[in-house]
């Protein structure tokens, strides 16, 4: 499916809740393309359709709110239901007890880090609430890691969709960028983490 030429007439007709509602559907679980909603809608707004504060405040509020049910879907229903059929998949109780003890140590990092993977992005509440991460400490680090993430595509997106031709030019290199501004995201991340334990 041609992303571009679909979702743009759909975020051009309904604006912002197009927006709120893709990206929030995708944090919760579904195979939605969130990041390229992001895109296409602040550039929209560098073409002087939308407004980019709106778009990154709604894309920002739908990535938490669609992570934090996400969340107490996996923390309410996830672990009896891998204790039950995990079996079945490989998923063992040693196995779910040692990923479980990972994401209580690391989890803040994983959370965070987790926004910029498609298909972690989408499973990363659930996760979270099926490993028992205290809702707090996720809660924190789901905003931080959003707020990275919209911050990073809407701003690209804004300053290169003055002209909204260049559009499919972000998409198309959208791995690219990834590759490029990940890296750096992750060493500040680890510096920033590492630096708060020494303290």
């Amino acid at each position: 499916m041609n992303f571009t030429s679909y979702f743009s007439p759909l975020i051009a007709q309904y604006g912002l809740v197009a927006v709120f509602s893709i990206v929030g559907m995708e944090s919760l679980g579904l195979p939605l393309p969130g990041e390229t909603v992001i895109i296409l809608a602040s550039g929209l707004a560098g073409g002087g359709q939308m407004n980019i504060y709106a778009v990154a405040f709604v894309a920002f509020l739908a990535a938490v709110v669609g992570d934090n049910i996400g969340y107490l879907i996996g923390r309410k229903f996830g672990r009896p239901a891998i204790a039950k059929y995990g079996q079945r998949i490989w998923i063992t109780e040693e196995k779910m007890a040692r990923a479980e003890a990972i994401i209580q140590k690391r989890g803040p990092i994983i959370v965070v880090m987790a926004r910029f993977i498609v298909l972690l992005r989408q499973l990363n509440g659930l996760a979270a609430g099926t490993g028992g991460m205290h809702w707090l400490t996720f809660v924190v680090a789901n905003a931080i890691g959003a707020a990275l993430w919209v911050g990073l595509w809407s701003t690209l997106a804004y300053q290169f969709g003055h002209s909204v031709s260049i559009l499919p030019f972000i998409w198309h290199h959208l791995g690219l960028i990834a590759m490029l501004t990940i890296p750096v995201l992750i060493v500040a991340m680890i510096y920033i983490y590492f630096r708060h334990i020494r303290e």
